[in-house]
């Protein structure tokens, strides 16, 4: 048979699939043709900048082909070998006893025979079901579409996401200006020609560009800083690890310890203060309470000047180097990287980080956040974007199949959760060991400020406690914090069923009674933008050099007997009897599509024939295109000009989102909702870490473990999946049989405690025991230790046995599980004490 090309979109980009004989051999980026729209063109200093006439792909998307054939594949139906519904269900050997394969109709019937059962017996609200935090592209595939019309249709307490990636921006920069149907990041239009034409200075705090990539937006950004640095920019970077793109960008690194970024970020305040080098009209026409943080920087609310010498102390960077630096970001013009979708940053995962990210949005203000040149800005978004071109995304109501955006355009029959209860997902293990449970907000809180202040009781009075967990792809025992207590979860007798749907055999589908295989996005139908999720990250496609959106091509038949997640909540809606309702009338997957096809732009444009022909779209530049950049609107005192078409008041369009429309140094919703809370005041300050450097915990474990997201895999997606990405010795290393997560020791604290390059070793705190192989590097602070998180894999020695050392390299088991501050319900991931031996392999 003759090679054959498919179109499809990944999480890390578009490609083009090569098949030969109904096996994929080769994945590619897409390369345009004369019939796609030009390219657009920057000009600075007279040269002209633009992109190369082809999409990039995220390192791991070029394993894809050994991701979809991989060993640990779930090809078919599986029932644990100790699990009885008619009788004893062992629910202690949950992770530890082995599988046999069924067929698809037993599993079938087990799975709604249980859901009958549950909720005849309890109740619909004694059944939850979670999704991952990503899942393979496409708007009727994708996580909450398929399976939230399912779910919604039926019933079940759902879970609130906790903002696992912004954390300090959701919690805290939403209170100085807004920003919450941002979670809390500012917008990014057309910034890279801002950053070109008018920044002299680039600082990157706690962000590597290069690894994170804007999330979904594949490596297009990379040229952009290979620009900046031919127009001369200079580039700082803050970060206790000298990170990839420090090492291949950077002029200057400066590594302060983990949890003090926030007296760092005083201190420079202190210095513009005392030598007057701040946007004085600015900071009077467009802010709230400077004057009270004026006298807080200057000591004279606490007696204490928040000084470079006193930051010295604190963050283990010399006086004088942060005095250099807040003269040199004063006297240029200078964006600052952080705070947007592939640039959140470590910081803002740690205690308190609410405090260091709302202090990121008052220095930039400081400097006249908007004006030419000075902005909060990732440096992984802001191309040329045609703005007034519609596509439905995931994160959009109408871009999914639930019917909970405008039913008429998508969907006739609206799904709709009846049930009120809700978890939260950080706290999901608790509330089945040891509820009552307890927080504020709804999670991903994107409508409103106030969103953040709901109390939530989990049980809900007059509600059961859960007795079914339906698991949807992906595992959190590698993204989520303390994780050897959802082991202890999934052994509850209290949980008397657990279903896992799953492509790959993930540490939490090791947990499951009956196991259904689902399919790649390779494997069926769909549709989708380019990095585009809409919603909380509306318009993020401007992190590519091109609006593309895809028509997903199948390009091979579902390996083994695995489905695609609709024809499996298909074959359980009809074994539950509401079929008819949950396809909406005998819709197909490709009537889904064309669905989304229909309420897009897209017919303007191109015929759905002639899309599915090609396999996708370019989405043109309009002939007049003129830049706006990102808040110049709000340092002029405009009205809003920027397509942010989420923003509040869209008839109004002044001010940015706060209580007063202004950048608030005295957050008036904190001031009027928690006035006298210490751990996140109304004016954001330094509050030392529950578990730094100079905690007491500190004597016993004196390392601080810092994991960012990794370079080499998106969350647990691809991660022990690909054996190919354990060929790359910055992502893991093989030795003895097992590839071990690289932990990255600074040469002081391995020569203290013998370890060398490629040693087995052992992290560990209370919380449990992580193993790994030593990488002893200049790159890292002293005192800090680095390993990256999301791991795919979790191998404990004693399989099943919560606390057992792990060769997974699932860091998670040792952070914590307290949230970032008592009233903001985040995690705090980088907040973590740990030691380290070599690992004697007997012990």
């Amino acid at each position: 048979m003759s090679e054959q090309i498919f179109t499809n979109c990944t999480v890390g980009g578009p490609v083009w699939v090569h098949v030969k004989d109904g096996r994929i051999v080769r994945v590619r980026p897409i390369q345009l043709d004369e019939s796609d729209p030009p390219s657009w063109t920057i000009e600075v200093q007279g040269k002209k900048f633009s992109p190369p006439r082809k999409t990039t792909l995220s390192p791991y998307v070029l394993a894809e082909k050994n991701r979809i054939y991989s060993e640990d594949r779930v090809a078919y139906p599986r029932k644990r070998i100790d699990f009885d519904p008619d009788g004893n269900r062992h629910p202690e050997n949950r992770g530890k006893s082995p599988y046999v394969r069924i067929g698809w109709d037993e599993a079938l019937e087990i799975v709604s025979n249980e859901i009958k059962r549950i909720r005849e017996k309890y109740g619909p609200a004694a059944i939850t079901a979670m999704t991952s935090s990503h899942h393979c592209w496409g708007n009727i595939g994708y996580k909450r579409s398929a399976f939230g019309r399912f779910f919604n249709f039926l019933g079940f307490t759902d879970v609130f996401d906790n903002p696992d990636s912004w954390e300090g921006w959701h919690w805290g920069s939403i209170h100085a200006y807004g920003y919450y149907w941002r979670l809390g990041c500012p917008e990014q239009y057309d910034l890279l020609e801002d950053a070109m034409k008018h920044s002299d200075l680039l600082i990157f705090w706690s962000h590597d560009p290069d690894s994170t990539r804007a999330g979904y937006s594949a490596q297009e950004s990379a040229i952009w800083r290979v620009w900046l640095k031919e127009l001369g920019k200079k580039m700082i970077f803050i970060d206790p690890f000298c990170n990839y793109t420090a090492v291949h960008m950077g002029d200057k690194w400066i590594a302060p310890r983990p949890g003090t970024d926030a007296a760092l970020a005083e201190a420079i305040a202190y210095v513009w203060l005392d030598e007057e080098t701040y946007d004085q009209k600015f900071v009077e026409g467009r802010t709230l309470g400077f004057d009270q943080f004026k006298k807080y920087i200057l000591g004279k609310e606490d007696g204490v000047k928040k000084t470079p010498k006193r930051a010295e102390k604190i963050t283990g960077v010399r006086a004088p180097v942060i005095q250099a630096l807040a003269r040199e970001w004063a006297s240029k013009r200078t964006m600052l990287g952080c705070g947007a979708r592939g640039g959140f940053g470590s910081a803002c995962r740690q205690a308190y980080g609410h405090e260091w990210a709302r202090l990121m949005v008052y220095l930039q203000a400081m400097q006249g956040m908007g004006k030419p040149g000075v902005n909060i800005w990732s440096g992984v978004l802001g191309a040329p974007f045609n703005g007034k071109f519609f596509f439905p995304c995931y994160g959009d109501p109408i871009g999914r199949i639930t019917g909970d955006g405008n039913p008429d355009h998508v969907a006739q029959k609206t799904a709709v959760n009846p049930v009120k209860q809700r978890l939260y997902r950080l706290l999901l293990p608790d509330a089945i060991l040891n509820p009552p449970v307890q927080w504020l907000g709804e999670g991903f809180c994107a409508k409103s400020i106030e969103q953040q202040f709901i109390p939530y009781t989990y049980p809900m009075e007059g509600h059961p406690e859960i007795r079914m967990f339906y698991r949807y792809g992906g595992s959190f025992m590698g993204t989520m914090t303390e994780t050897n207590k959802w082991v202890l979860a999934y052994q509850s007798p209290k949980l008397e069923f657990v279903a896992n749907q799953s492509i790959w055999m993930d540490p939490e589908t090791k947990m499951a009674d009956i196991i259904l295989p689902a399919c790649t996005s390779f494997e069926r139908n769909d549709i989708s933008e380019f990095s585009n999720t809409g919603g909380y990250s509306n318009h993020a496609s401007s992190g590519c050099n091109y609006r593309v959106i895809v028509y997903q091509k199948k390009c091979i038949e579902p390996v083994g007997e695995s489905k695609s997640d609709l024809e499996i909540f298909t074959l359980l809606a009809e074994k539950l009897d509401f079929k008819d309702e949950y396809t909406d009338g005998g819709k197909t997957e490709e009537d889904w599509i064309k669905k989304q096809y229909d309420v897009s732009d897209l017919p303007r444009y191109i015929s759905y024939e002639d899309f599915k022909r090609k396999g996708y779209f370019i989405v043109p530049l309009p002939e007049d295109y003129k830049p706006t950049p990102a808040l110049r609107w709000f340092y002029e005192g405009r009205r809003r000009d920027t397509p942010d078409t989420l923003a509040p008041d869209p008839e109004k369009k002044e001010g940015v989102g706060s209580m007063t429309g202004k950048i608030e140094f005295v957050a008036q919703s904190l001031q009027k909702k928690f006035p006298k809370d210490k751990e996140r005041p109304p004016m954001a300050r330094y509050i030392p870490s529950w578990e730094g450097y100079d905690s007491p915990l500190a004597k016993k474990y004196p390392l601080q473990l810092i994991a960012p997201h990794p370079r080499y895999s998106y969350h647990t997606h691809y991660d022990a999946h690909c054996e190919w990405l354990a060929d790359i010795p910055g992502h893991r290393i093989r030795k003895n049989g097992n590839n071990w997560i690289v932990v990255r020791i600074h040469p002081q604290q391995a020569a203290e405690r013998g370890i060398k390059n490629d040693d087995i070793i052992k992290v560990f705190n209370d919380r449990g025991v992580v193993l790994g192989i030593a990488q002893i590097t200049e790159r890292i602070k002293p005192g800090v230790i680095h390993c990256y998180t999301s791991s795919g894999k979790y191998d404990p020695l004693e399989p099943g046995k919560a606390y057992s050392p792990d060769r997974g390299g699932c860091v998670n088991l040792l952070t914590p599980g307290r949230m970032m501050s008592k009233n903001a319900p985040g995690m705090a991931c980088n907040t973590c004490l740990v030691d380290i031996s070599k690992w004697e392999g007997g012990e």
